[in-house]
C-alpha cells in the first residue's frame, strides 16, 4: 500500500512537472504518507496518530487533547503526543526542504529523473543536503578556481581512467599562461583539486565515511596547558570511542573547548576510508590511477574529514542537547509538583553576610504580613538584636515554620536558627533548607516589581522563598524555568530549545494540578491550556474590578478569551465554592450533562458529591455498562468518576513531604556508615545529589543507587524523593560526601 501511494504521489508530481505549489490531492497524499511515516516510527495505530494530528492542527493543546479527547486518541498520554507532534513537524519541514531542493536544482537545469527520485525518497534532512551539495552555490574554492581556469575537460579526461597515453602529455594541452596555468603540473593539480572536490560532494561516499566515522571514531582530548588546574583535568588526556561517548562527557568536553581549556581531535583509520573511496572511484588499472589514489588522500583529508567531523560532533551534541533538556525536564516536572506545604505560616529568610539575612513572613495565603532585616552573621555579628527581632515576628505572627535559601551564608544562618528554636520552648518550630534557585532572578523581574513596588530586590527574595515551601508550582512559575537549578549543563545547551522543553514540562505540571481561578496569578494562569500572557492578565484585571468568580462561565466575559480558548483552559481552572460544585473538579462542563445524568442514574442528587454514599456506588459501578447506558466513552466516564471520588483534591498531596528539622548537623559529624534521611536535590546522568542537612549536597553515584544494576538514575530516584542514605566517605578539604543508597548491613 505504501509503494502504492509513493507511486501515485510521484505521478501526481510529475503532471505539474516544473511547478512546485503543492495541489490539494499532492497535500493530501503528502499528509497519509507523513502519518504513516509518524505510526510507523512511533509504533502508535495509524488511526490514533491521525485523529491525534487532526487534532493538533485545529489548534487544540497537548495538555487538553491528553484529558479531555482520550476516545479519539485511544488514550494517548502528554509524551506519545508531544512525539507526534515533534515528529510531525520534522517531517514537514523536511517535506518542505525536498520541495525547495527539488526546485534550485531545475533552476539551474541539472535536475533528472534519478536526482529527484532520490530526493524525494530520502528520510533524513541530512540526505536531502547531501544530494544537494554538489548545487549548492560555494564561495570561491580551489576547485572553482580551476574551472575557472578551463581545467573541467582535463579533470573529465582523467576520470575515464585511459589505459593508455600521457597524463603529462594530455595536460600539456591546457597550460594557459594568460590564466595562471603555467605548466602541465599546474593543469594536473587544478583538475584533481576539481575531482576531489566532487569526491567530496558525492551524496553516498558522504553517507559512508559519516557513518564510519561514527562507529569507528575515537574522541581524544588533551590540555592546551597540563600546568593549569581546572575541572576538566580528566579531560587532560583522554578518549573514548564516539558510539560510547555519554552525552554528559559530550557537553563537558565542548565547554571545555569553548573555555580554551582542551584540544579535541576525532581520530579515524584514514586509511580503510580511503580504500572504500578508491573501491568507489577506480576502476582497475589505468595511466592515472596514482594520481586518482592522491586526489582521494587530499579529497578525505583537506575536505571531507573537516566535514564530517563537523558533522559527526554536531551531532553528538545535538544528540546530548536533547538529552539534557529531557533530564533537566523531567527534574523540573518532579520539583514543580512537590507536595505543597498548606495551612502554615512561613518565615522565609534570604541569609547573607554583610547585607544582612532578609526576613518575611507569610500568611497561610501566602500574604505578605511582615519584612525585615537582621545581622546575625559575621561582619556584623549582631546576634542578641537578630534573635529579639525574629521571636518577636514568630510570636506575633504564629509562625510555624522558617524556611531558610541555600545560597551564601545559609550555614551560618541555620546555626543561628536551629539555636533560636532550641530556646523557644513555647511553640514547636522546625526549619528547612530551600534551593533558592531562581530566587533573585525573579525578584530582579519586572514581574516581582510590579507586584512587590515597595520592596527591594532582596526583600522579594525572601518572600519568594517562604512561597516556595508554601506552594512550590504557583511560586516557581513566576522564575524562568532554565533559572531553575535542576539541569546539566542547561547553559551549554540550545536555549531556544532548552526554552521550548521546559514550556512544556511547566504547561504539563500545571494542568495537572488545575488552578484556582480566584487565586492563580498571571504567571501560573499563562501556563493553563489555551491561555497566553495577554488572556491571563485580563482574568486577574476582570476578576479585580468585578470581584471573585462564582462559575467558571464567567471566564467567557474576559475580554479576547473567545470560544476557542474557553473550550481548551476551562477544564484546568478551579472554582471553590462556587455556584457548582462541579466547577471545584477537572470535570470540563462539557460533560456537566453526563454528570446529571450519572446521578440520575445513581438515584443521588449533586449535593452527594464528596458523599461517603456517592463513593460506594461509584466503587462498585460497572464502568463499561454505566458508560454505554449514559452514552459516553469509557476513558471519559472513568476520568469523571476519579474526579468525583475525590472533588477538590490535589494531585500532589499524594507525595511525600520534605524533611523538617530543629538542628544543624556538619559536616564534621559525619562518619562512614552513619545512616541519614535526606531529599533528592538534583538527578543527572551519573547519579544523585541528595540534601543531608550539611552545607553542600551529597552523591549518590549510580554505582550507588542499587544492588542491581541501574541503567540510569532516574529509573531509581526523582527531584524530591525522600531517601535513606549511608555515609560512604568524608572529604572535608573539598567539603564532598559520598553516599550510598545500598544498606551496608547487607552487604
Amino acid at each position: 500500500m505504501a509503494k502504492e501511494l509513493e507511486t501515485k504521489e510521484t505521478a501526481v508530481l510529475g503532471e505539474q512537472a516544473g511547478k512546485y505549489e503543492l495541489t490539494e490531492e499532492q497535500k493530501t497524499l503528502r499528509q497519509e504518507r507523513i502519518l504513516k511515516q509518524v505510526a510507523r516510527e512511533l509504533e502508535l495505530p495509524l488511526g490514533k496518530v491521525r485523529a491525534s494530528v487532526g487534532l493538533l492542527d485545529e489548534g487544540n493543546t497537548i495538555p487538553f487533547i491528553a484529558r479531555y479527547r482520550k476516545e479519539m486518541t485511544g488514550e494517548l498520554d502528554e509524551t506519545q503526543l508531544r512525539d507526534i507532534e515533534e515528529r510531525l513537524q520534522y517531517l514537514r519541514n523536511l517535506e518542505d526542504r525536498k520541495l525547495e531542493v527539488i526546485r534550485l536544482i531545475d533552476e539551474q537545469g541539472k535536475l533528472t529523473a534519478e536526482l529527484k527520485g532520490a530526493i524525494e525518497q530520502a528520510v533524513k534532512l541530512q540526505e536531502v543536503e547531501d544530494l544537494y551539495r554538489p548545487y549548492r552555490q560555494k564561495r570561491k574554492t580551489r576547485a572553482s578556481v580551476a574551472k575557472e581556469r578551463g581545467l573541467e575537460p582535463l579533470a573529465v579526461w582523467i576520470m575515464t581512467q585511459p589505459r593508455q597515453g600521457s597524463l603529462e602529455r594530455e595536460a600539456a594541452a591546457y597550460i594557459y599562461p594568460d590564466k595562471q596555468v603555467n605548466t602541465a603540473e599546474d593543469a594536473i593539480q587544478g583538475a584533481s583539486d576539481i575531482i576531489a572536490e566532487n569526491l567530496a560532494d558525492d551524496a553516498k561516499i558522504r553517507a559512508w565515511v559519516r557513518r564510519f566515522t561514527q562507529e569507528q571514531g575515537i574522541v581524544g582530548t588533551e590540555a592546551k596547558d597540563a600546568g593549569v588546574e581546572s575541572v576538566y583535568e580528566m579531560y587532560y588526556a583522554y578518549q573514548e570511542p564516539i558510539r560510547r561517548l555519554p552525552p554528559h562527557r559530550t557537553l563537558a568536553i565542548n565547554r571545555g573547548e569553548r573555555e580554551e581549556v582542551l584540544k579535541v581531535r576525532l581520530e579515524v583509520p584514514s586509511e580503510r576510508i580511503h580504500d572504500y573511496i578508491a573501491k568507489q572511484t577506480i576502476r582497475g588499472e589505468s595511466i592515472v590511477k596514482s594520481t586518482l589514489l592522491l586526489v582521494i588522500e587530499d579529497a578525505y583529508k583537506r575536505l571531507i574529514a573537516p566535514s564530517i567531523e563537523r558533522e559527526v560532533r554536531g551531532e553528538l551534541t545535538e544528540k546530548a542537547e536533547e538529552h539534557a533538556i529531557r533530564i533537566f525536564a523531567e527534574n523540573l516536572r518532579n520539583l514543580l509538583l512537590q507536595a505543597p506545604i498548606k495551612g502554615k505560616v512561613v518565615l522565609g529568610v534570604d541569609p547573607a553576610f554583610r547585607t544582612g539575612c532578609k526576613l518575611a513572613v507569610v500568611d497561610e495565603t501566602g500574604k505578605m504580613l511582615y519584612i525585615d532585616v537582621v545581622y546575625p552573621t559575621a561582619p556584623h555579628n549582631k546576634v542578641a538584636e537578630a534573635e529579639t527581632k525574629v521571636k518577636a515576628a514568630i510570636e506575633k505572627y504564629g509562625v510555624e515554620l522558617i524556611v531558610i535559601g541555600n545560597g551564601t551564608a545559609s550555614r551560618e544562618t541555620e546555626q543561628f536558627i536551629a539555636s533560636l528554636i532550641a530556646k523557644i520552648k513555647a511553640r514547636k518550630l522546625q526549619y528547612l533548607i530551600v534551593n533558592e534557585a531562581g530566587a533573585s532572578v525573579y525578584s530582579a523581574s519586572k514581574l516581582a516589581a510590579e507586584e512587590f513596588p515597595a520592596l527591594d530586590v532582596a526583600e522579594r527574595s525572601a518572600i519568594s522563598i517562604a512561597r516556595r515551601l508554601q506552594d512550590p508550582l504557583a511560586e516557581l512559575v513566576k522564575i524562568e524555568p532554565k533559572a531553575i537549578g535542576v539541569g546539566q549543563y542547561q547553559h551549554d545547551v540550545a536555549q531556544k530549545h532548552l526554552e521550548e522543553g521546559l514550556k512544556a514540562v511547566v504547561e504539563s505540571a500545571v494542568n495537572h494540578v488545575g488552578v484556582d481561578l480566584n487565586t492563580a496569578s498571571p504567571s501560573l494562569l499563562s501556563y493553563v491550556s489555551g491561555i497566553n500572557g495577554t488572556i491571563a492578565k485580563n482574568i486577574v484585571k476582570f476578576r479585580e474590578e468585578n470581584g471573585k468568580f462564582k462559575d467558571r462561565k464567567q471566564l467567557q466575559k474576559v475580554p479576547r478569551l473567545g470560544a476557542k480558548t474557553f473550550e481548551q483552559c476551562v477544564g484546568f481552572m478551579r472554582v471553590s465554592e462556587g455556584a457548582s460544585p462541579l466547577d471545584n473538579t477537572p470535570i470540563h462542563p462539557e460533560s456537566y450533562e453526563v454528570v446529571d445524568r450519572l446521578f440520575r442514574e445513581l438515584k443521588l442528587d449533586l449535593g452527594k458529591l464528596g458523599s461517603q454514599e456517592l463513593k460506594e456506588k461509584l466503587q462498585h459501578a460497572d464502568t463499561e455498562a454505566l458508560a454505554a447506558k449514559l452514552d459516553v466513552g469509557v476513558p471519559t466516564l472513568r476520568d469523571i468518576m476519579d474526579s468525583l471520588l475525590k472533588p477538590g483534591r490535589d494531585p500532589r498531596e499524594e507525595l511525600p513531604l520534605p524533611i523538617f528539622r530543629t538542628d544543624v548537623l556538619q559536616i564534621e559529624d559525619l562518619t562512614p556508615g552513619m545512616q541519614l534521611q535526606g531529599t533528592v536535590r538534583n538527578v543527572i546522568d551519573f547519579g544523585a545529589f541528595v540534601d543531608i542537612g550539611i552545607k553542600n549536597d551529597g552523591l549518590v553515584h549510580i554505582s550507588q543507587l542499587s544492588d542491581t544494576f541501574v541503567k540510569h538514575p532516574m529509573d531509581v530516584v526523582s527531584v524530591g524523593d525522600t531517601v535513606t542514605v549511608w555515609v560512604l566517605n568524608v572529604d572535608l578539604k573539598k567539603g564532598r560526601v559520598g553516599l550510598t543508597m545500598k544498606n551496608p548491613s547487607k552487604s
